[in-house]
């Protein structure tokens, strides 16, 4: 049926009944995102001081874990306490998109913060001189072209395939590869397509922050200070286990839709839910007030 305009999102299968304790701890994670970034953006615009790389990279985070959260959670809010299932076509696609290409830049973002700290660290004389203002702009252009190159065809694609009844997404919200399943005819190109990039993002991308974390720690243990070496260790392990908790759960969420069907479907919707809404929680926690320039300034700016 071309003709398909609308669909139904089920939220988390076989969880139903739990919706509406299900959605507390969701909706307190929004919040949390949402107050957590929006401060740290007011804070480093408020503050000259903090017109940092750095910084530049962190409000970057900020804005696209803004852009990914909220592109899913008033939806999923609305499945949890008004049943309302109902979702178009088109803002179907949208929200597919915005989800992935956001989910890309993120990834792209956190690999350029891990090169930021390794300059920092290894070369802190020489980090304005590489980290200029044109080369951070060129790093966050290339990130946003790139989700963009790589996203595109994949709703495009959606796009052009006619969709069958009945209209049910096992989902709680438009996830590519629940979408497909719709598909009236062989969507094996875009189902490769999707799993080629995801693995290709996923896998090179946590690759390049492992080499750069490795390089940092190994100027680490050159530190003659125990107490530096400590705090060093403390700030990169909090960082990985927060990247970990971007890339595990949703290559795992991936690779689960795509070979293990006969897992239960709450299983894989609730790994795809957690890499899209926990980090962008965390991420003004752990990359900002636990930085003592974002701390002063935000005293500076309570102040004034």
């Amino acid at each position: 049926n071309a003709s398909l305009s609308e669909l139904h999102l089920t939220g988390i299968p076989g969880l139903q009944h739990l919706h509406h304790w299900i959605s507390i701890p969701f909706c307190i994670i929004y919040l949390v995102t949402l107050a957590g970034n929006s401060t740290l953006l007011c804070v480093i615009k408020a503050d000259p001081s903090l017109h940092l790389p750095m910084f530049l990279f962190l409000s970057m985070l900020a804005v696209i874990d803004l852009v990914m959260s909220t592109s899913i959670t008033p939806k999923m809010l609305g499945i949890f306490w008004f049943h309302s299932t109902a979702i178009s076509l088109d803002a179907c696609l949208t929200q597919m998109y915005f989800v992935h290409a956001f989910s890309v830049m993120e990834s792209g973002v956190l690999v350029a913060m891990a090169f930021d700290r390794y300059v920092a660290i290894c070369s802190p004389l020489r980090y304005l001189s590489i980290l200029t203002s044109p080369v951070v702009a060129a790093i966050g252009l290339a990130t946003l072209l790139r989700a963009l190159v790589f996203m595109s065809p994949l709703t495009f694609q959606i796009h052009r395939l006619p969709l069958c009844s009945p209209a049910v997404v096992d989902h709680s919200y438009c996830e590519h590869m629940a979408v497909l399943r719709l598909a009236c005819r062989d969507a094996a190109v875009s189902n490769a397509y999707s799993l080629s990039v995801s693995t290709y993002v996923g896998s090179f991308d946590s690759l390049l922050i492992a080499l750069s974390y490795a390089l940092i720690l190994r100027a680490v243990l050159s530190l003659s200070s125990p107490q530096a070496r400590k705090k060093a260790f403390s700030t990169c392990s909090s960082h990985l286990c927060l990247m970990a908790l971007f890339y595990i759960p949703g290559l795992l969420s991936m690779y689960m839709e795509r070979y293990h069907q006969e897992l239960p479907p709450h299983i894989q919707v609730l790994l795809a839910d957690i890499y899209l809404l926990i980090p962008p929680a965390f991420n003004p926690l752990i990359y900002g007030i636990r930085t003592k320039q974002i701390r002063d300034g935000a005293c500076r700016a309570i102040s004034r």
